[in-house]
């Protein structure tokens, strides 16, 4: 996970709390996803999220035949 140290004056943040981009200074970073290197990426960080947990979610199902259906009561 990147610190503030890690990153530069020009990357962006998604934040959670608001469903605005933000430059770095900005809400708190449990409230955001980033950093992203434009505006645009940071923009898109909620498909970003989407696509990588319906991946995650293929991926966990093929192993050994898991699905969230199991969770259920």
């Amino acid at each position: 996970m990147a610190t503030l140290s890690d990153t530069t004056p020009d990357d962006y943040w998604f934040c959670l709390k608001h469903h605005t981009v933000e430059p770095r200074k900005g809400c708190k970073n449990s409230d955001r996803l980033g950093p992203f290197a434009t505006r645009e990426e940071a923009a898109g960080a909620l498909e970003k999220v989407e696509a990588r947990n319906e991946a995650w979610d293929a991926e966990n199902e093929k192993d050994a035949g898991w699905s969230d259906e199991q969770l259920e009561d």
